[in-house]
């Protein structure tokens, strides 16, 4: 069979396509999601007398069920296909805004924006798109390809909390809400776009293409969690949620109740939370780049380890303090640049030790970790930030664990040797 001839200008604009539309599908995912916390108040004055733990529980679901569907889409990616994996979550996607916005009982609330909306975002996020570059990005740019990638998922987290703090300010949360969920109809532009199946662009290794298929999916599965760095890669995954799920969820409360003796009104205060998420995702774009930059120079582990470690540090320091909007928009700045930089790496190294044939499945389970600290934090993180001592004591030792859990991992040695024998999807 003749090869493919692909030079470097075709791969460099299919590549950008493919990166392109992948980064925008994970900039609405997670931009969308970023603005629940934006609706905490108002939504639950107008539906259940104020009572926040509503939307925190359906928050909850949702991170649980994002989590938990994470592995599933991840095998239909991996055996039926990508992109019918992302019409799949689409489509969920936004069946659970329209409950949402029609919502009028708990009950409602739970399914769309907990359950549907859960199942949308594993269909959209990282663990079927990633999986969608990694198998079209030339190896010796496929992380840098996952960390552009990674980095254009975070302008959602940007502009789309400043749109709602806008939409919120002028509009009923119905209303702002429906204009937040149409920015879904970008997404089903871009996943015909996707095309990886058929791109010369996919990896060429020929040990990878002669045992693909010579291996059943579960057998792939248990073969990965015989790894011992993987199944650490797995446990320490699980903070990562730890931390997206109270910050996402509970920042615009959290400043709102801290900051209440400023001069600023409880309105001004909640925009003032949601414009904080935003700064999260600007600074997040420039930490993700640098986060795969530094995993192309230095073990990723280390790498990763580090982030954590800093993680704990800028935590500690910040309820070390009073908290003011000077210091909140200080913190936002500074987990933002740790804040999903974690993303590239955890999947490179999943790529290192695997390959991209099982991408999909393997990195699902890695985010199966993120459900149960995510499930605490949504539930119950509005109670925390009334118990400034308890919410130090989880933060940093959660923190200080993730670091030597990262520190210490095995090396991917059998890993290797797994790449080497062949046991592959």
């Amino acid at each position: 069979m003749t090869p493919i001839v692909v030079n470097s200008s075709s791969e460099s604009r299919s590549m950008a396509v493919i990166v392109f539309a992948g980064g925008l599908i994970l900039a609405l995912s997670f931009g969308i999601r970023s603005v629940f916390g934006g609706f905490l108040d108002n939504l639950s004055n107008d539906l259940f007398g104020g009572r926040v733990e509503v939307l925190s529980f359906s928050i909850a679901i949702q991170n649980l069920i994002w989590g938990l569907a994470q592995p599933a889409f991840g095998m239909v990616a991996d055996r039926f296909g990508d992109r019918r994996a992302l019409w799949l979550g689409f489509g969920c996607y936004a069946a659970g805004m329209v409950l949402c916005i029609a919502a009028m009982s708990p009950i409602a609330l739970h399914l769309g924006a907990g359950v549907l909306v859960g199942m949308g975002i594993s269909g959209t996020a990282f663990g079927v798109v990633l999986a969608v570059i990694g198998r079209a990005a030339p190896v010796e740019k496929r992380e840098y390809y996952l960390g552009l990638a990674s980095a254009l998922g975070s302008v959602g987290q940007v502009l789309l909390p400043l749109l709602a703090s806008w939409l919120t300010e002028w509009l009923d949360w119905r209303v702002a809400l429906a204009v937040i969920a149409a920015m879904l109809v970008p997404m089903a532009l871009c996943i015909p776009l996707l095309r990886v199946q058929d791109s010369p662009l996919a990896p060429t290794n020929t040990a990878l293409t002669d045992c693909a298929g010579s291996i059943s999916l579960a057998q792939t599965v248990k073969e990965a969690f015989r790894q011992p760095s993987y199944v650490l890669l797995c446990i320490g995954f699980s903070v990562c949620g730890f931390h997206l799920a109270f910050i996402t969820a509970h920042l615009p409360t959290y400043v709102q109740y801290f900051c209440s003796s400023t001069s600023m009104s409880p309105e001004e205060l909640r925009t003032f939370g949601l414009r904080a998420l935003s700064v999260v995702g600007l600074a997040n774009i420039f930490g993700t780049l640098l986060a795969s930059k530094l995993g192309l120079m230095l073990p990723k582990s280390h790498v990763l380890a580090g982030i954590y470690a800093l993680r704990a540090v800028i935590i500690t320091i910040s309820i070390s303090f009073p908290i003011t909007p000077t210091s909140v928009i200080v913190f936002a700045t500074a987990m933002g640049v740790l804040w999903l930089s974690t993303v590239p790496l955890t999947s490179g190294l999943v790529l290192n030790m695997f390959g991209p044939q099982a991408m999909g499945t393997l990195f699902g389970f890695v985010f199966l970790s993120h459900p149960v600290w995510k499930l605490y934090w949504s539930l119950v993180g509005w109670r925390m930030v009334r118990s400034l001592l308890r919410l130090r004591v989880n933060l940093v030792s959660f923190n200080w664990a993730r670091f030597t859990i990262c520190r210490n991992s095995p090396t991917s040695k059998r890993a290797a040797t797994l790449t080497a024998n062949c046991v592959r999807v």
